[in-house]
């Protein structure tokens, strides 16, 4: 009996998230197709694999007795042609980033351009993720390595090396412009409506400890998915939020926004190169690792 290895690709996506739908948008197929070689599987080898729950997937004991021999062998068929491409050299290799929405504006964009420049024919991709969606995926073998928002605190093998560091302000919609005439006390302004990254991320978990530091509670009134969607909703006055004064700068010259000065020092943050030390890179990702390093800014 010959099983199509694309069967057991899609077991391997199927049963490492216990969930079709995620494993569909990583494979970038559609749910009923993975249903369907999952059942074909299932027929091939003449036993159940799993069972579908109101909690997702779980695998039956022949289920994951499969998954423990597939999931070396998958991993393990990725790495060997990563160090075989990486052999040609980088100009026709492949590097894949996890990258959180700050990060991609405050640094990444020109260094994938340098590097773009450098060496036109590697292809790069890149998935746009929160700083722990980010450090899933790296641990999953997802992606080359991750460019994300601090704070971030990698378990070992992982590791983060700081590439740019900067602060944010507290900005508001044109309805602010009167408190914008003034400084005030963080806990002045902690009763207003405020727009934030939503919890489980790096970016709220910092800003609950400083409310906390200070005595009060961090909670916002509307939360968003990625950083990029904090700035429209403040231009749409739906609230007050932190954000990097870069980002802010066209808005606030431009009177969409104002910048309300609080007298409490907002705690640094940085963009950092989040890395598994274990995992070995193709010569296209050695290089792009390389001119990250090479291109550490302090900002402050």
């Amino acid at each position: 009996m010959s099983v199509n290895f694309e069967y057991y690709k899609i077991f391997y996506y199927v049963a490492k998230y216990r969930n079709i739908s995620k494993a569909a948008g990583a494979l970038r197929n559609n749910q009923p197709n993975l249903t369907r070689v999952i059942k074909l599987l299932e027929n091939e080898l003449g036993c159940q694999l799993m069972l579908r729950t109101n909690k997702g997937i779980v695998l039956t004991e022949e289920g994951e007795k499969l998954y423990g021999y597939v999931q070396p062998a998958v991993e393990g068929l990725w790495k060997a042609e990563e160090e075989l491409t990486g052999r040609t050299g980088p100009e026709g290799g492949t590097v894949i980033l996890g990258a959180s929405e700050t990060a991609l504006h405050l640094f990444l964009f020109d260094r994938i351009q340098e590097y773009h420049e450098k060496y036109p024919d590697v292809r790069v991709k890149i998935y746009n993720h929160s700083t722990p969606q980010a450090l899933a995926a790296l641990k999953n073998g997802l992606i080359d390595f991750a460019v994300v928002t601090m704070p971030v605190k990698p378990e070992p093998p992982v590791k983060a090396k700081e590439l740019y560091t900067f602060r944010d302000i507290l900005a508001g919609g044109v309805r602010y412009m009167d408190m914008a005439k003034e400084t005030h006390s963080l806990s002045d302004v902690a009763d207003c409506s405020f727009v934030s990254m939503e919890k489980n991320t790096s970016t709220y978990e910092m800003y609950s400890r400083f409310f906390l530091e200070m005595g009060l509670e961090f909670a916002p009134d509307i939360e968003v998915a990625t950083a990029d969607l904090i700035l429209p909703m403040l231009e749409n006055n739906l609230g007050l939020g932190f954000l990097p004064e870069k980002l802010a700068g066209p808005s606030i010259k431009s009177g969409k926004i104002c910048q309300i000065r609080i007298k409490e020092k907002i705690p640094e943050r940085g963009v950092s190169l989040v890395y598994d030390t274990e995992r070995g890179l193709n010569a296209a990702a050695r290089e792009m690792k390389k001119i990250l390093l090479e291109n550490i800014v302090d900002n402050l």
